[in-house]
C-alpha cells in the first residue's frame, strides 16, 4: 500500500529537490519544496537589506511575507514571493549563502512549518528539507534520509551552477557545503539529523535513476 505522506530529508547537496520532485511525479503526489520556501524568505530579507544581516532584519520581512508553489505547463515547480516569481531567483550564490542564516531563525521556522502544514493534510504529499520528518510531519507514513559523501555532494552542486552559468571552483563549493552543514546540524532549532525511524539511502555511488527506483519502491512497499 502506497504511503500517504512522505517525508525526505538530508544535507545540502544531497539531491532531495530533484529526486523528491521526480518521485512525486511518479507517484502521482503533490511535491512540496520546504528549501524553496526558505530561500523565499532569504530572497526577501536581500530585496530589502545588504548583507551582513541581522536576525531582527529577518523576522521583519515575514510580517506580510507570502510564498506560493506551484506548478507551470511543463510540471516545473514556480515560487511566488508576494506575487513576484522568484523561482530561478531563489537558487544564486547570494541566496544560497544567507539560507543557513534565515533557516536558524525560530520565527521563521515557526512560520514555514505552518506552512508547511496545511499543505499536507490532504495526504498524497512528498515533502523534502532538513527536519521534515523529526520535526514537521513527526508522524508521516515514510521517513527518508538522503544523503552522499561532501565530494560527491560538492561534484553534483557544481555541475548544477554551471549550466544555469555561474562559473564556481568545486574546492568553493565543498567548503560551502561543510560550513552548511556544520550550521544546519548545530543549530538550536530543528537541527538536521536523520529521524529514528527514517530509512537511510546514501546515493554517493547510485545513478539518479536507481535513486528514484529505490525511493518509489519504499513509497510503495
Amino acid at each position: 500500500m502506497t504511503k500517504s505522506v512522505i517525508a525526505i530529508d538530508g544535507p545540502a547537496g544531497a539531491g532531495k529537490s530533484t529526486i523528491a520532485k521526480m518521485a512525486a511525479q511518479k507517484l502521482g503526489y503533490i511535491y512540496i519544496d520546504t528549501g524553496a520556501m526558505y530561500r523565499a524568505v532569504a530572497w526577501r530579507v536581500l530585496q530589502e537589506y545588504t548583507p551582513p544581516v541581522s536576525t531582527e532584519q529577518i523576522i521583519s520581512v515575514l510580517d506580510d511575507i507570502d510564498i506560493k508553489l506551484s506548478y507551470d505547463e511543463n510540471k516545473n515547480m514556480r515560487v511566488e514571493t508576494n506575487g513576484t516569481d522568484v523561482s530561478a531567483a531563489i537558487r544564486t550564490p547570494e541566496v544560497t549563502a544567507l539560507v543557513s542564516q534565515v533557516a536558524a531563525v525560530s520565527e521563521v521556522r515557526t512560520k514555514m512549518v505552518e506552512l508547511q502544514r496545511a499543505m499536507a493534510k490532504c495526504g498524497k504529499v512528498l515533502m523534502d528539507g532538513r527536519d521534515i520528518g523529526t520535526c514537521v510531519l513527526p508522524n508521516a507514513d515514510l521517513k527518508i534520509f538522503l544523503t552522499a559523501s561532501v565530494e560527491e555532494r560538492a561534484n553534483r552542486r557544481a555541475r548544477q551552477m554551471k549550466e544555469k552559468g555561474y562559473d564556481i571552483d568545486v574546492e568553493e563549493i565543498k567548503k560551502d557545503i561543510i560550513a552548511r552543514d556544520e550550521a544546519d546540524m548545530n543549530r538550536e532549532i530543528s537541527p538536521l539529523k536523520k529521524a529514528d525511524d527514517a530509512l537511510l539511502l546514501d546515493t554517493t555511488e547510485m545513478t539518479i535513476e536507481e535513486v528514484l527506483a529505490a525511493i518509489v519502491k519504499m513509497a510503495q512497499d
